[in-house]
């Protein structure tokens, strides 16, 4: 016992004695755990998450631009709470952490072009959110340990500010280096500035009811700033012909082979007797009949059983390709909204104006969709064909579908024809054409059949945990939105959806 004292002692006095050398400072920091992060990679983390949100399932059936079978409950409005922790927790962490930072690493982008990258797109995340849920965590939110339990800013303030934020990050972009982990343009930093402008558009249209003189000077501003000007300008995620980062929908579909979610009766009614080229790309035809017949939306358990699966249409094997593009934004959308503009007098083209942009977004939305590897609605390989944003796209039937007098810009039909225009469009992007279905009423849908008279969605309820986690700013959300009756549900209607 002596023995192993005095080795003890005399280990203690070999490295207290002067002279011995110290153990290293850093002996306990891992070197794969870094303290101080990239933007770079902050940057690429942020962006893979848009996919998530872009192709959230729950948006698509509420516009009936998809039908499920052989589960229906999403279709028939049973989810009711919706969780965002995971936005917060993630691609809003990052983008925070880029604005908050001290220390910018001029290989990664000039200061001000990693600034303006983060604030443009941390925009667009709080805008789909406040789109979704009304009321949110915004100017107390990501806050860390200094605030557990952020108050919910109205959306009214939200929008104004990131309005405000859109066109400060975009006059911030510099002639310095383009940002580095940029999944989506490379860093091109004029591109950036023009999705930026382009988003501004969207948002500033959406106050058409409730505020439409900001609207119309946010809009205009936006336009003169510099907006998309051809489908290379479109902010697209592409997925990668590989399980890291394959399209969602192809894992579901094929690599699964869960075929729960079809193109809708509703969609399919619309397109199939106008010949619209863009059907072979949404949707492959029956087996068993070679036609275009969509789900019928929202039938019940025992009524959708009697539906043949070989007599109806699946998701088209293009847009569930591993590899096939998420479409962000588009140089379609902006070409509607500003056709919509110029019809309303928040630009002053007017009819003729208004003819032109309505025209070249159809022609847009159709090269978009219906790409050179997709010629005649066959596909060309498309699971090894990378996309490429400069195919023009083949306008086969574009003609002849243009010619049609249901298509074809009708001044005293305007509004409804680009609204209805906009919803194909956003074929695979139901969060942003369930947002324009509330704010137009077009196209006109009629609910889930037999399902005790409950409406379409306006909104989507909070997390389920929110009444327990941050319970007073919870509470104090749900009553000063007067739409929502005191309920936290789906039939309250955010700020800007005026009845």
């Amino acid at each position: 016992m002596r023995t192993k004292l005095f080795i003890i002692a005399a280990f203690i006095a070999s490295v207290a004695a002067p002279g011995c050398k110290k153990f290293p400072s850093d002996i306990n920091v891992s070197p794969n755990n870094p303290t101080v992060a990239s933007n770079a990679q902050l940057l690429t983390s942020s962006i893979n998450y848009l996919p998530v949100i872009i192709e959230g399932i729950s948006g698509a059936l509420y516009t009936q631009q998809w039908a499920e079978k052989p589960y229906t409950d999403d279709s028939r409005y049973i989810s009711v709470n919706f969780d965002f922790y995971g936005i917060y927790a993630g691609p809003l962490e990052n983008l925070q952490t880029i604005i908050n930072g001290t220390t910018f690493n001029a290989t990664e982008g000039s200061k001000n072009n990693q600034l303006a990258a983060a604030r443009i797109l941390r925009a667009y995340f709080y805008w789909s959110m406040t789109d979704r849920w009304g009321n949110i965590p915004y100017s107390e939110a990501l806050k860390g340990k200094d605030n557990f339990a952020p108050k919910y800013d109205a959306q009214k303030d939200i929008y104004y500010d990131l309005l405000k934020e859109l066109k400060e990050a975009a006059a911030q972009i510099d002639d310095g280096n383009g940002v580095t982990g940029d999944l989506l343009y490379g860093g091109d930093m004029d591109k950036w500035k023009k999705f930026a402008n382009s988003m501004r558009v969207l948002m500033a249209l959406r106050l058409s009811k409730i505020d439409p003189d900001k609207g119309k000077t946010e809009l205009a501003d936006a336009v003169t700033g510099g907006v998309f000007t051809d489908n290379s300008d479109n902010a697209v995620y592409v997925h990668l012909a590989d399980p890291v980062n394959q399209n969602y929908w192809y894992y579901v579909a094929d690599v699964q082979n869960r075929q729960w979610y079809w193109i809708s009766k509703t969609l399919t009614d619309y397109m199939d007797p106008l010949q619209d080229p863009r059907l072979p790309v949404f949707a492959d035809p029956a087996p068993s009949t070679g036609d275009y017949a969509g789900v019928p939306y929202g039938l019940d358990g025992d009524s959708i059983a009697k539906i043949t699966t070989s007599k109806v249409s699946f998701m088209g094997e293009h847009v569930r390709a591993q590899n096939a593009p998420c479409f962000i934004i588009t140089y379609a959308e902006v070409l509607l909204a500003q056709a919509e503009a110029d019809k309303s007098g928040w630009l002053s083209g007017g009819d003729a104006d208004a003819a032109q942009k309505y025209n070249s977004a159809v022609e847009a939305s159709v090269r978009q969709w219906v790409r050179n590897s997709f010629k005649g609605g066959v596909v060309d390989d498309v699971e090894k064909t990378a996309y490429d944003p400069t195919d023009q796209g083949d306008t086969t039937g574009l003609g002849a579908y243009m010619a049609r007098p249901e298509i074809t810009y009708d001044p005293a039909n305007a509004l409804q024809q680009i609204a209805y225009q906009r919803w194909v469009h956003l074929y695979m992007n139901g969060y942003e054409a369930w947002a324009e279905w509330r704010r137009t009423g077009y196209p006109v849908l009629t609910p889930a059949p037999n399902n005790n008279s409950i409406p379409i969605p306006r909104r989507q309820g909070y997390p389920s945990s929110e009444p327990n986690i941050n319970t007073s700013n919870y509470k104090a959300a749900i009553q000063a939105q007067s739409s929502f009756g005191g309920k936290d549900d789906l039939n309250g209607r955010v700020w800007w959806d005026k009845p």
